[in-house]
């Protein structure tokens, strides 16, 4: 593998790290019931780990398709989805399968129907209080939504021969993700926001549709589309690299105070915006030669990130588990949270071996026959 593509995977390697992390405290601090008591100051900002896997599948997966562009290719949506499916699929299908049929795992009581999650329309209507468990794969079908529209639009465009101006599609989507999430706010959740519960139809109507939540992939998308049609304009910016850093956590500050409450209308509008701008920004960073996360090899970061999948597909039920399993035993909760930490990369570690590697080795092998 060439040097720059492998020192560039090791900057994007700290930043899943650092997304599965913020999302592994962020569900545990709320699982926990709070515990450690300073948990909850630390992982607060931690939903946005999901925006931060956003701006990077964003980023990789539209890296991919334009590679193929820049060289002459024609996308091939089957081929392109092929790859996804062995990613994803199987994964996903064995965690399903746990939820469904071993009710110990279930952090909840009662799930979505299966057709939910085998459509990924899950995060569509999501009843969070009724239909709780496995809520977090609402990411997985924002993520699919994505993988599915994404080589279409891109197919589309290069049968027309108007991929030369596109960049006019990412701002009108930018545009229209606001307009939908204002729409929304003040139709769907507003109205409901003084009920019982209120919160509940921010998650709803807000939080989880995919409409409502393409500001990190579009970001992605932007920031890919720099760097493989704009060279100059990258080589110039890919200078600077550690300062872009900087100006990530200034912009991640700003986020992290407007959505200190994220049901006011500021943040419901303009919070996921700034978030994915910030982690956009760390992107840049990431994939610069001048910043410290490109040139950082760490084994680390690199093996969290190989685990990320399927720590998130997994953490919440390993954690509830774990909590069932020694609660009795009045475990410091410093210490339960340092064995949930193990016992969850012990569990991703196990799917991964399993499940990912043979069907990963699976998918080269078709990909190559094709």
């Amino acid at each position: 593998m060439d040097k720059n593509i492998q020192q560039k995977l090791y900057g994007l390697d700290h930043l899943r790290a650092l997304a599965i992390i913020f999302v592994f405290l962020f569900h545990y601090y709320i699982l926990s019931g709070g515990e450690p008591k300073w948990l909850p100051k630390v992982a607060s900002f931690g939903w946005t780990g999901v925006d931060l896997f956003f701006v990077l599948s964003g980023f990789l997966i539209s890296s991919q398709l334009f590679v193929q562009i820049k060289n002459g290719h024609n996308i091939s949506f089957k081929q392109f989805f092929l790859k996804r499916f062995f990613r994803i699929i199987p994964a996903f299908l064995v965690t399903l399968g746990l939820y469904f049929y071993f009710p110990f795992f279930r952090e909840k009581e009662s799930l979505p129907p299966l057709w939910k999650f085998l459509t990924f329309t899950q995060n569509l209507g999501l009843n969070l209080k009724d239909f709780g468990t496995f809520s977090h794969a609402w990411s997985l079908c924002v993520e699919e939504h994505f993988y599915i529209f994404l080589p279409l639009i891109l197919i589309l465009l290069q049968s027309t021969k108007r991929l030369k101006n596109s960049y006019w599609l990412l701002i009108v989507l930018f545009l229209l993700t606001f307009a939908i999430r204002i729409y929304s706010y003040c139709q769907f959740y507003l109205p409901k926001s003084e009920a019982e519960n209120g919160w509940l139809f921010w998650y709803k109507f807000i939080y989880y549709p995919t409409y409502n939540r393409l500001d990190g992939l579009l970001v992605g998308v932007s920031v890919a589309a720099v760097n493989q049609f704009l060279p100059i304009v990258w080589s110039k910016i890919s200078q600077y690299g550690n300062l872009f850093f900087i100006l990530s956590l200034v912009v991640l500050t700003g986020a992290y105070l407007l959505c200190e409450d994220q049901m006011t209308f500021h943040a419901s509008i303009f919070g996921f915006s700034m978030v994915a701008l910030g982690y956009g920004l760390m992107v840049i960073s990431a994939v610069s030669p001048t910043s410290f996360l490109f040139k950082w090899n760490s084994k680390i970061t690199t093996l969290i990130a190989t685990l990320s999948y399927a720590i998130y597909l997994t953490h919440k039920g390993v954690i509830h588990m774990t909590h069932q399993l020694l609660d009795a035993h009045n475990i410091d909760p410093n210490l339960m949270l340092l064995i949930c930490v193990s016992t969850c990369i012990s569990f991703a570690y196990l799917l991964h071996i399993i499940i990912e590697k043979p069907f990963m080795k699976l998918r080269n092998g078709i990909v190559q026959l094709k």
